[in-house]
């Protein structure tokens, strides 16, 4: 019996999760190393050593929470129950987070860093390989695909203005104070409680399509397997993660950057952050029109190399005012990235759909995660190399030249890391269409023991019957009919039947 297909999801309801998923983890990115090191004192080699730890873990539990989804069979979903619960464990974890006691010091507070750092990353990572694993499900048509992908990165960005640029305001001047943590644990919870009931009310509002749920469920070893051995994993991957790589360091440094480098109060990071989130939120629908003119893969290859330019013109600005003029290059090759990337991506799903008749988004993301969580390994590294090639060990010990450090980590690294993804974009390519297979057949397809969509495509050419080739047709298909043809002469050739 045919399964009745489900009402589309509104683009807007989708997209608004992506601000409740964004507010928690880029408020703790943003402000780990100015909580951590700079106000709590914790030394810089433990940082990158729990930084390393954790996202290693991270990097293994991330194909088994995907894969775990994709194999979750319930009449909510698969995805949904996933988001309900994975949200208030992120809040908690974020709240416990910014909470560390101001009397910690020393391996008591390396330890609570540790936890709870891993603990939030792991809740994240739940919410997204869900939250991420929707977009190509809800919207198979590329056209609706990229605008949800534009809605989405919009909320986005209006989340960053918050969690980021607003933040600093209200932990350093409303709740808090420069040299205080009472400011952290109280943005920490409301921010808490706005991601939770977005997140609640996205989840609750996804209409999940039950034929991407097959009754046979991916092994995991075998489905590791094929993604391991696809090409486009390991390009689009590691060419994807220069930019988030790189993206992770600005957010993680801005603040240390206008203290250090600009030598003004943290709050005026207000103003840097807020002009480059503005600026790729306006770029949106900019890029959104080039991709439909150009397409995502080029428009992909122009975001990155505006992008490795932008760090090149921050690090020679010397006061807010030029920071804020190479802000507005930075944001717009951000912008381009956030409208392309998740293109990019979803290409390479639908087309390993298609391939393998089975629809594993979760795993897949999540094996993409990998990438993702090289953030954490090289953020650590490069805030550990600050010590060793400037002498910055935390704000009790910054070195002689912190400036010059942090315009290292905010703008060189950067630079280096989007130079290389530039140049890998220009060699990548792409399956061009979305595959007619991945997309949602006309009919459903019959019942089976597995359901898996085949591969063939949906109008098969004709095939010859099989019937007697009457006499003087040579051109007659070779295939073999179902009685051998009565003897008798003829004037043709005889065709030679297969054996």
């Amino acid at each position: 019996m045919s399964q009745p297909a489900p009402r589309r999801t509104p683009a807007w309801r989708y997209a608004i999760g992506m601000f409740g998923t964004s507010i928690p983890i880029n408020m703790i990115k943003g402000s780990m190393i100015l909580f951590y090191v700079d106000i709590l004192g914790l030394d810089v080699r433990a940082y990158g050593v729990v930084m390393v730890v954790y996202a290693v873990i991270d990097a293994i539990d991330n194909p088994l929470l995907g894969h775990l989804s994709d194999r979750t069979r319930t009449r909510f979903g698969r995805r949904r129950p996933w988001l309900l619960f994975g949200a208030p464990m992120l809040v908690a974890s974020m709240i416990a987070f910014f909470s560390a006691p101001a009397s910690l010091d020393g391996m008591g507070l390396v330890l609570w860093f540790a936890v709870f750092a891993i603990l939030c990353e792991a809740f994240d990572s739940m919410l997204n390989a869900n939250y991420g694993a929707l977009l190509p499900e809800l919207y198979p048509r590329e056209s609706d695909r990229a605008v949800a992908n534009g809605l989405r990165q919009g909320f986005q960005l209006v989340a960053l203005v918050i969690s980021l640029a607003v933040t600093p305001l209200l932990t350093t001047q409303v709740f808090g104070t420069e040299d205080s943590t009472r400011g952290f644990q109280t943005t920490a919870i409301i921010y808490g409680v706005i991601a939770l009931v977005v997140i609640v009310f996205m989840a609750l509002s996804a209409r999940e399509n039950p034929r991407y749920s097959t009754r046979e469920r991916p092994p995991l070893l075998g489905s590791v397997r094929s993604i391991l051995r696809n090409r486009l994993f390991w390009t689009v991957g590691l060419t994807g993660a220069c930019y988030g790589i790189a993206m992770a360091l600005v957010l993680s440094g801005i603040q240390l950057y206008v203290r250090y480098s600009l030598g003004l109060p943290v709050a005026n990071a207000l103003y840097l952050q807020g002009i480059v989130i503005l600026v790729s939120a306006g770029g949106l629908a900019a890029w959104t029109r080039v991709v439909a003119r150009r397409g995502a893969l080029w428009a992909w290859r122009l975001a990155f190399a505006v992008l490795a330019a932008s760090f090149a013109v921050l690090f020679f600005a010397t006061d807010l005012v030029t920071a804020i003029a190479a802000g507005v290059l930075v944001g717009a090759g951000w912008s381009g990235m956030l409208a392309t990337n998740d293109l990019i991506v979803a290409r390479v799903l639908d087309a390993d759909a298609a391939r393998n008749g089975e629809h594993r988004e979760g795993l897949f993301l999540s094996a993409f995660g990998f990438f993702g969580r090289l953030n954490g390994i090289v953020t650590g590294l490069a805030l550990t190399s600050l010590g060793v090639f400037f002498g910055y060990s935390s704000g009790d010990a910054p070195g002689p030249d912190p400036g010059l450090a942090f315009r290292m980590y905010l703008c060189v690294y950067p630079f280096v890391l989007t130079t290389i993804g530039a140049i890998a974009a220009r060699l990548i390519s792409v399956p061009l269409e979305t595959p007619p297979e991945a997309t949602e057949p006309a009919e459903p397809p019959p019942p089976g023991p597995t359901d898996e969509p085949a591969l063939e495509p949906v109008e098969p050419p004709p095939v010859a019957e099989p019937v007697i080739t009457p006499p003087g047709h040579t051109d007659a298909p070779s295939a073999e009919p179902a009685e051998p043809p009565p003897p008798g002469p003829t004037d043709e050739p005889a065709t030679e039947r297969p054996r």
